[in-house]
Order: structure tokens, then sequence, then C-alpha cells
């Protein structure tokens, strides 16, 4: 299998095997091997699908980073991630990038593992020059002479632990190479030569030799003309070129540059490779989706796509039987904000990931996108709700992670009342261990006083809006999975659910069924085939993780020979919890068999989720097996064995 459509015209394309290849070419061939080398990607994710626009807008800045430094020697972070396609590409993965984010394929970010050129594992944002500046001090300890390049977006670059990294390379004045690839911002993109021109000069030695003489110079005159120095340089450099902010860091600026313009990002590069040792920042301007119509147009500039078709850009999505979960939440969120004008939403730089954009669309003013800054949204829900208002944080758990000292101590601690929406909880399928929603039920049920829910289908979700908006007592949680609901009829606005309780989905005497979150569908199953085979099954809901619900608990560990619990989290959440209180009851003393299924102790990488669940043993199978297993019996035969009697 090859990783290209041999009906494209790749000539120079095919000679690059690694980058040690692309170094051979004459500067001239690279704006054509750029050309290729998007036409390439732009046919590879037709067929895949994965993250199309950020790669493009990247392609004559990959090239001219592996062709002007020496790679893997000298190391290359790439932030997120989201963008490495073309990176993948030219260091040895062509031929493998049609297994991208599918089971045993590639991965959809850098991974450390797959490639000695991927440097450092990515996945979440803003960590990029915090590695980068802790290679760069880590060489100069060992004596080891390289480059350190950290590659970071401007979307990225909102975050805080980004400008604490600057802080701390400025500080050190440590030898690291910040681009800042920026697609985004407000600023014009520099399309004269005199921008390029102005970059190219305070990027060389001799616009550095004047300015280090000068600030000798300045030392020698009294504090208030050294200060005056000081800032009239920054004042004409900022005037003309920007980086005032990052001086102050302690990072030398260089840019604007027009990052898809080799003849302005080779000699820019190759001066600050070889004149600047401290940390340098360079502003590239960049655009997403560029070279493929349908992407620039688009308005999220093909970030994830589906397989689509090359000519029209169409992509081929699967008629949905339901709504998303996500969806399913921004509606039953607009709907109590029209009850209660008290309500207000939050969002880390994911408006359309979470569906609050829908949100915004219908109450502007009670929207807030904090930008990638999971920690200070949080910390800002907690203000509103320090106040009054009734903040929901709508966060995926995968990214709530970088917010948990946060969560305790400006929520938990305090008892404010902060609605935390955890949207994306489970497996993710494609986007793999990066982003899995793994853990929030176990690091949220740790906290004392916290509440911590799962919604089993999208009715359950819509209650579990109503129940969060009325609840006043402390923080509360939700937590539904990625893709389309079970399609269940939806009601007009949700219930308050009492705190604390589940439901009885279905009767039965022998083995009982206690879900937690959104696998009841496949307890429904496994206890149709339970049935079938003769044990009579429970299945209940349990809708609670903390409060647990000790009635129903205590009812199906008095009434029945076999307990499972079913979640889609990892060891220590909900079945944890659950086995922590049987035994503090002593019910495990009177022969109760309790099996808590569970994802895996693993980090678990990219797979359809149909496979990741039937690997895991969550769905109706897996739960079948681990009854009769429960039982001492063989799934196949239904005979006892093992030495336990049925």
């Amino acid at each position: 299998m090859t990783g290209f459509n041999n009906k494209l015209h790749t000539p120079l394309l095919d000679q690059v095997h690694l980058p040690e290849d692309l170094r051979k070419l004459a500067p001239a061939q690279l704006p054509q091997l750029a050309d290729e080398l998007r036409a390439d990607l732009i046919d590879v994710v037709s067929r895949t699908g994965g993250h199309l626009g950020s790669s493009l807008g990247v392609v004559e800045l990959t090239v001219a980073l592996h062709y002007l430094f020496d790679t893997p020697n000298d190391r290359l972070i790439w932030d997120v991630g989201h963008q490495t396609y073309p990176h993948k590409i030219l260091t040895g993965r062509r031929e493998r990038m049609p297994t991208i984010r599918q089971e045993g394929g590639l991965s959809g970010f850098t991974k450390r593992a797959e490639s000695e050129y991927d440097d450092f594992g990515t996945g979440h944002a803003s960590t990029s020059i915090s590695a980068g500046l802790g290679m760069s001090v880590a060489s100069e300890l060992k004596g080891e002479k390289r480059n350190v390049i950290a590659v970071i977006g401007d979307g990225s670059m909102s975050a805080g632990m980004a400008y604490e990294a600057m802080n701390n390379a400025g500080a050190l004045d440590a030898r690291l190479i910040v681009i800042l690839n920026d697609n985004d911002m407000s600023i014009a993109p520099p399309t004269g030569a005199m921008s390029a021109y102005l970059a190219r000069l305070v990027s060389g030695p001799t616009y550095r030799n004047l300015r280090e003489m000068a600030k000798q110079i300045s030392k020698k005159l009294p504090k208030f003309f050294q200060d005056k120095a000081r800032k009239t340089e920054e004042f004409a450099r900022g005037f003309w070129a920007g980086g005032t902010m990052f001086e102050e860091l302690g990072m030398y600026y260089v840019g604007p540059v027009d990052g898809h313009n080799l003849d302005h990002l080779l000699p820019v590069l190759t001066n600050i490779r070889d004149n600047v040792d401290g940390p340098v920042l360079v502003h590239v301007i960049t655009q997403k989706g560029k070279g493929y119509a349908p992407a620039e147009a688009a308005a999220d500039k093909y970030h994830g796509v589906n397989k689509f078709d090359v000519i029209t850009g169409k992509q081929s999505k699967p008629p949905a039987n339901a709504p998303s979960y996500t969806k399913v939440f921004a509606n039953a969120l607009i709907e109590e904000a029209r009850h209660d004008e008290k309500v207000v939403a939050v969002t880390a730089a994911m408006p359309d990931g979470t569906g609050l954009n829908l949100f915004g669309q219908a109450f502007p003013k009670r929207t807030f996108d904090v930008g990638m800054a999971e920690q200070h949204a949080v910390t800002f829900a907690a203000g509103l709700a320090a106040e009054g208002l009734k903040p929901f944080a709508a966060i995926y758990s995968t990214f709530l992670q970088r917010a948990y000292d946060q969560v305790v101590h400006d929520v938990a601690i305090q008892h404010l009342p902060v609605r935390f929406a955890i949207d994306r909880a489970g497996v993710v399928g494609a986007d793999g261990a990066t982003h899995a929603g793994s853990f929030d039920t176990a690091f949220l049920s740790n906290l004392p006083g916290f509440v911590v829910m799962a919604a089993s289908d999208e009715a359950e979700l819509v209650h579990m809006v109503r129940t969060a908006a009325e609840y006043e007592e402390g923080p509360i949680s939700f937590r539904y999975p990625r893709g389309d609901g079970v399609g269940v009829d939806l009601p007009e606005r949700g219930t308050v659910l009492e705190i604390g309780k589940g439901r009885i989905v279905r009767e039965g005497s022998k083995i009982a069924i206690l879900s937690f979150g959104a696998r009841l569908q496949e307890c429904l199953a496994a206890a149709d085939e339970l049935d079938a085979a003769g044990l009579s099954t429970t299945v209940a809901d349990a809708r609670f993780a903390k409060p647990l619900d000790h009635d129903l608990i205590r009812r199906l560990a008095k009434e029945h020979q076999v307990l499972l619990t079913i979640e889609e989290g990892a060891t220590g959440g909900f079945g944890a919890q659950v086995l922590h209180y049987l035994s503090n009851e002593g019910a495990l003393d009177h022969g109760l068999r309790v099996r808590t299924l569970t994802l895996p102790d693993a980090f678990l990488d990219h797979a359809k989720p149909e496979a990741m669940y039937a690997g895991a043993g969550l769905d109706s199978a897996g739960i079948v097996r681990a009854a009769f297993a429960a039982l001492g019996r063989d799934v196949l035969t239904g005979e006892a064995g093992g030495g336990l009697r049925a």
C-alpha cells in the first residue's frame, strides 16, 4: 500500500523519504515540493478524514524547518499536533498515511513511540514551549549543541502556560526558537516586500550587533537615560515590526513573516539559526486550509473532516439516527436560560465542540469564551457562582484534567455551585489516548461535597441539565459521550432529579447490572441474552456516582447473586465507590459476587469506538461474559466450572 494516489504527479516528493533527502534539493525547487506535498495531503485526507485545514496551513513552514534544521538532532516540537500531517509525510511515514487515526495506524498527533522525528507527544494545547525549554536546558547541561524549535498556534498562545514558559525562557536566556503560527489573529498579513525586508533585518547579525553596542553604551548613561533609550528602541521596533509584549518576557521578536513565501521564510530562519543564541520568537502568518478552495472558504477552515470528495469538498457523513449529545445539551441549556436569567455558559475555546455556539446565538451576553485556558475558565466560573449566577462550564473530559487544582481549590473547597458539563466522556475513537475522557468520574468522585452524574441517554441528559440548574448547594457535574444519542423521545424541558437516587429500568432476580452512564443500552441487550440463558436479570441506571443511592445498592446486593457495575471510565471511579460502600456495609461477607467493569488500566490508542468497547468488555457480549464468569459458568455451554457453583 502506498500513501499517495498514483495518479498524482509528485516527482520531487517521490524522492523525499526523510528530511536528509529534502536537504539535497535546491532552494528553488522547494515551492514545487510544497505544492506536491499539499496535493498529496489533500488526496490522502480525502480518503481517511482527519485534521486537514491546520496541516494545509503549515506546508511551507514544515518544508522550511526540515530543510534548514538538522532534524532529528535538532528538536522540533509541534504544539497540539493537529498540523503535523506534512511533518509525518516528510519523516518517513508517507506510505502509512492511509492508516492515520485508524486502529493500528498512525496517530493524528505527534507520538514519541511512532518516530524519532516526533520529539514530544502532543494532543493538548500550549505545552510546546515548556517542553522545548526543558530540552534546551537539558542539551546545555549535557554539553550537546542543538537547536530546539517549538511551533505554537495563536490559539494555543492564549493559554497561560505558554506565557509562563516564555517568561522562564527569557529569565534563563535559553537557546530556544519559538515559531508563532498565526492564522487567526487580527493582524494584516504581510504581503509586501518591506515587511519581509524588516524581518530579515532584525533577525540578522548587523542589527543585533548594533543593538548590543547601543545597549553597552546606554549602560554608561544615568539610569533615567538608560530607560529612555530602551523604551525608544522598543517603541521603534514595535512600531515597525510589533513584538514589544514578547520582548517584555525576554523573547527576541522577529516578524511578521509570510508563512507561505519560502523566499521570506528561508532567509529569516537561516538568520535565526546562525545568529541568535537566546530565546527568540518568530511571528509567522499563515492561512488555515491554504491551497484548497473549499477549506479556505469554510468557517472552520476544515479543521477536522470526514472523508470528502476532492473536487467538490463535500464531506461524507452518515445520516444521524438521533441528535448528538452535544446538541441535546445545548438546547436543554438554552431552555433553562429562557426560564432563569442567572444561567450563563463558559467555554475554553470550544464553542462549536461543546454546543455553546448555539447558546451564544440565543444569549450572546451570557456566553463567555475565555480562550484555551481551562484553569481560568473554572476559576472564572467560580467567581460567577460566588456572585449568585449559575455558570455552566462546558469542557471536554480530557481538558478538564488541565484544571483539576482549580476544581478542587477554587470550586469544591468553597462549595461554589459551578455546573460542569463534561462532554466527550469515555472513548473518543480516532483521537486516541490524549483525548479520551477516562478519568473524570474518578477524580471528581474523590472530592467532598461534589455531585457527580452521568446521562444514560439523551432524555436523561436533559433532566440532568435541569437538575444542575436548580442545584445550588455546591458543585455538580454531568458527563455524556461523544456522538449521537440512542433515539429516545426528548422532553420539552427536563425534570429535576432527586439527588443521589437511581432508577430500576428492568426487574430480575439473579443477576443485577448497575450502569453508570451511556452503556445502559448495552446492559439491556446483555440482560436479554442472560434472560434467554435462564438468568433473570435486573438492570438499574445509577445516575449518580456521588452521592450513591445506598438504598438501591443494598436492594440489588440483597436480592441477587451477582452484581455487575458498568461504567465508561477508568478503574477507581463508580465501581470503586460501590465496592467501598458494600465493603463497609459487610455485604461482601455474605457471598455476593461483585464485578466492576471499567475501561482497562491503559492509555487506549485510536480505534473505532465499537472496537474499543469490545476490547474493554463494555459491549453486551462482554457484560454477558462477566456475568457467566462471576457464576463460574462457561459462556458457551452454560455449565459450571472454575470450582464455583451457580
